[in-house]
């Protein structure tokens, strides 16, 4: 017999006093916690909203813990402060736990979403993801976009079976991407941009990439002078106009300054002279493990869920963190010490 069955009392009423909760507590948009709509059915927890059951399942699935060693914007960063793509995952999710509470929307749905949003990211940040599609689109006809693999990740390839809300805001939370079908899914598509293009700018400082008088000094005006005063500020409007609008919005003067000092980070910073520099030495990294692995395919791990010679190889190349890509390649072009 488990050793909780003799004193199930609060187990047996959880659920219901959680709807309860929700009902008395939560806006008429917001998403219930109940009934869990998974691709599989299972039963509920007893301690925990179906959406905490995913937040743990997230959190312990092996694509969480390898975020730490993936590139947020520079590539093996030397210093111990800068992004890599856990701390913006945390840093996304803590965000929309604020936006979600002060609009009285699910806060657990909110916390998972942005807990997995970005576990389908391939090594070396966007020029990763960028490098990866060419060559899928030019060796198979298909392509690679991060959101789509993120649900592949969650669904096939480490098999959590989350909740259908859960999925669709990992699937839909990239710009790119049609909408989300919940406002929290709309929360952390907005919150996403809102944390990146701010903690990037920081990183980019610290970096020298940038100096200070190289930021528009208009969208600072608008939105403040520091990474916390801007993110406060896009958090303040987000909520009002949310609120105001009954749909998750940014104000048209505040997402207008957002967008720019976006542009901005584009020219300067992800797309500037320094991140081509480094960009083509990852497509070479990128380009010579996914044309070995394409003609060895016997040497991909054999688990998995991928059917075909290209889905192989996606998983496993989206999968490695920036030293373990670094080191594959390595071990593939740099001779070996003879003894």
């Amino acid at each position: 017999m488990p050793v909780h069955a003799a004193s199930p009392a609060v187990a047996d009423g959880f659920a219901d006093r959680v709807r309860t909760l929700e009902d008395e507590l939560l806006a008429p948009g917001a998403t219930r916690s109940y009934p869990a709509a998974r691709r599989v059915a299972e039963e509920d927890c007893g301690l925990r909203t179906p959406f905490q059951r995913d937040r743990d399942r997230v959190v312990h699935a092996k694509a969480f813990r390898r975020l730490k060693h993936k590139t947020q914007v520079f590539p093996s960063p030397a210093g111990d402060h800068y992004r890599t793509r856990l701390t913006h995952t945390l840093e996304v999710t803590g965000i929309a736990r604020t936006v979600a509470r002060a609009l009285r929307l699910n806060e657990d749905l909110v916390e998972v979403i942005g807990l997995a949003h970005d576990l389908g990211h391939p090594p070396f940040g966007h020029i990763g993801e960028e490098v990866l599609d060419a060559c899928l689109r030019e060796r198979f006809g298909t392509g690679f976009r991060h959101y789509e693999h993120s649900l592949r990740v969650v669904d096939e390839i480490e098999r959590l079976n989350l909740t259908d809300p859960v999925r669709d805001g990992i699937l839909h939370h990239s710009g790119r991407a049609a909408a989300p079908a919940t406002p929290e899914g709309a929360i952390v598509r907005v919150v996403d941009r809102i944390a990146y293009i701010n903690h990037d700018i920081d990183d980019a400082l610290r970096a020298g990439v940038i100096g200070p008088a190289d930021l528009p000094a208009e969208e600072l005006a608008v939105l403040g002078h520091g990474g916390s005063q801007r993110i406060d500020a896009l958090v303040h409007d987000l909520v009002e106009h949310s609120e105001y609008t009954g749909a998750i919005v940014q104000g048209e003067r505040a997402g207008r300054a957002m967008g720019r000092l976006r542009a901005f980070m584009f020219e300067r910073v992800y797309l500037g002279p320094q991140a081509r520099r480094e960009h083509a030495k990852i497509q070479t990294v990128v380009r010579t493990l996914f044309d070995h692995f394409c003609a060895h395919p016997d040497q991909l791990p054999v688990e998995g869920p991928g059917t075909t010679t290209g889905e192989r190889v996606t998983d496993y190349l989206a999968g490695m963190t920036d030293r373990f890509a670094t080191g594959a390649f390595e071990a593939l072009v740099v001779p070996r010490p003879f003894a």
